[in-house]
């Protein structure tokens, strides 16, 4: 297969040292497995090596490794099984998942020992994930002839070391790994292999009670405590809410325009905090695009099949929980919604990740996220080249994936599975647009004609194209604004604020009946609005009609 130019000076480097350890650093997008699969062709063409063995961190990246490997004339066995513990010999070697290698690292010791074997740790830091794992990869592949670590995030949010990586002292103390090496994402930016990335950061009013009965409301975005920043951003993302559905809908338009402005194949994916959310998301963008949606739940076995079928298809949407967040290999996804609470800077480079990888010029990706601080610093940082850090006064700060935890936790004494505080209303208002580290435009409300005009952007653009249209557009927004101060940027919305408040109060009512409801009868909320969909019809409460929700209103009150 042919070499970009960094896989090139990456090959050349690697053949001119023959080291037994190599660490290769390249963003996600840029082609480390082409560039792993050349490695283990010129190492078995020279018999260096008589074997392969490729570690992936799941099973789907197993099958995708072994399809790409077998492209390039290199036999890899991905059905390997512990229990049977050997393979063909028509095979070059295996694939296996990290878990696979914890299991029974002996066993794999074994077959390391028997054969020179060059493995390849893909998305090496997932070595570290637990002291088991990374002492198990240790056993296991200890006394290989070579070893190549690949990966697009070199860094943990944790101190756990990544086994068979260099680490070198820092002043000050703690220690930074050393990649032999490095391609960034400014640098495939440059050189045209990754896609651009246009941030849509969406803030608003979020609402919600307490377990006490309070009742708080706060900006999505503004400077609050861990506490509430972790409530306002959860009740965003609550489905029976206001914020997520105008999102879903901004984004399908998105979609809708880079598909009429030459990417007729594009397609979305929705990322989801976990599978109860993932499928009433799928259940609401079905009702907004009209068209079927691909479901992806990490504990189906047929996952790895829809994620295929979705690739090679046409097909608009795709929700997914975390199986999709790295690796991944569709390359037509090109519009993203950020739908998690997930904050690690790592979990947010794996995902965006999946929206990088470029197929021709000019084509560029839309990210769609809560304007919470630490995703908004996240974005603007795309471009920033990261190392795994020992120590931790060098850890990043921020919000993070446990204080996020910590502040849901609930607190219920009987112990049922009740949130400590009920998501009451948030609303959705275009808070900026993040692109190469600068932010455009000023807030706007969702679907109003200030939004249609970033969400119209050309579907064809490089990224200095992108960065003028993108200034433009402010300097346009803000000139209009000066001619009419007055102007409430609300204004143009599909809607009047009238009817829009008085959506809003009907289902503020109605999951406060929902919510009586379940103290009354132990059945979670979501169940409540199915029943009530189920008996009555029509839509999500989201896309509900005031009749509809007056309807659900007016039997909710009869329910005993």
């Amino acid at each position: 297969m042919p070499l970009r130019a960094w896989q090139r000076r990456a090959l050349t480097k690697y053949l001119t040292a023959k080291p037994r350890d190599f660490l290769a650093v390249a963003t996600p997008g840029a082609g480390k497995t082409t560039f792993g699969l050349r490695i283990a062709a010129e190492l078995l063409a020279d018999r260096t090596v008589e074997a392969v063995t490729v570690v992936a961190p799941t099973e789907h990246l197993k099958h995708q490794w072994a399809q790409a490997a077998q492209r390039v004339g290199i036999a890899l066995d991905s059905n390997f099984s512990n229990t049977t513990g050997a393979t063909s010999s028509d095979f070059d070697g295996v694939v296996l998942t990290y878990a696979q290698v914890a299991a029974h690292p002996a066993r794999h010791r074994v077959r390391t020992e028997n054969r020179r074997t060059l493995v390849i740790l893909d998305e090496v830091h997932h070595a570290g994930d637990a002291k088991s794992w990374g002492d198990a990869i240790r056993e296991a592949f200890d006394d290989a002839a070579r070893r190549l670590a690949l990966t697009g995030t070199p860094f943990r949010s944790d101190d756990s070391p990544i086994p068979f990586v260099t680490y070198e002292p820092e002043p000050g103390g703690g220690a930074r790994s050393k990649a032999d090496h490095t391609y960034g994402y400014a640098d495939a930016l440059a050189d045209g292999v990754v896609r651009p990335v246009v941030f849509m950061a969406y803030s608003g009013q979020a609402s919600w009670r307490t377990s006490a009965g309070e009742e708080y409301t706060a900006r999505l975005g503004e400077p609050l405590s861990a506490e509430q920043t972790a409530r306002a951003w959860r009740t965003a993302l609550d489905s029976h809410g206001d914020w997520i559905p105008a999102v879903l809908r901004a984004a399908h338009t998105r979609l809708i325009q880079l598909r009429a402005s030459g990417v007729h194949d594009a397609g979305g994916l929705v990322i989801a905090t976990d599978q109860t959310v993932a499928r009433e998301y799928a259940e609401l963008l079905s009702e907004i695009s009209g068209t079927p949606v691909t479901l992806v739940l990490s504990d189906d076995p047929g996952s790895s099949k829809r994620i295929a079928a979705f690739s090679d298809s046409e097909d608009m949407w795709m929700v997914a929980v975390r199986m999709v967040s790295e690796g991944v290999d569709v390359p037509r996804l090109s519009v993203g919604v950020y739908a998690t609470s997930a904050a690690t800077p790592l979990y947010f480079a794996q995902a965006i990740g999946r929206f990088v990888r470029s197929r021709r010029p000019g084509e560029t990706a839309s990210v769609f996220l809560p304007s919470v601080p630490v995703l908004l610093d996240l974005a603007s940082q795309l471009e920033a080249e990261r190392d795994h850090v020992l120590g931790k006064p060098h850890r990043d700060s921020g919000l993070d994936d446990a204080a996020l935890i910590e502040a849901n936790k609930t607190e219920d004494e009987d112990g049922e599975d009740e949130p400590a505080f009920q998501s009451l209303h948030a609303d959705a208002e275009l808070d900026q647009v993040i692109f190469d580290g600068s932010s455009f435009g000023t807030a706007t409300y969702a679907g109003s004609e200030e939004e249609s005009d970033y969400l119209g952007l050309p579907g064809l653009l490089d990224a200095d194209q992108v960065r003028e249209l993108l200034s433009r557009r402010q300097a346009e927004q803000l000139t209009k604004r000066a001619a009419a101060p007055a102007t409430n940027p609300r204004d143009g919305a599909p809607e009047g604020r009238g009817a829009a408040a008085a959506l809003q109060s009907l289902r503020k009512e109605l999951n406060s009946l929902v919510a009586l409801h379940h103290h009354r009868t132990g059945k979670a909320h979501g169940m409540v609005h199915r029943e009530l969909r189920e008996r009555l019809g029509g839509p999500p409460t989201a896309m509900a009609t005031a009749e509809q929700l007056t309807e659900r209103i007016q039997a909710l009150r009869e329910w005993r």
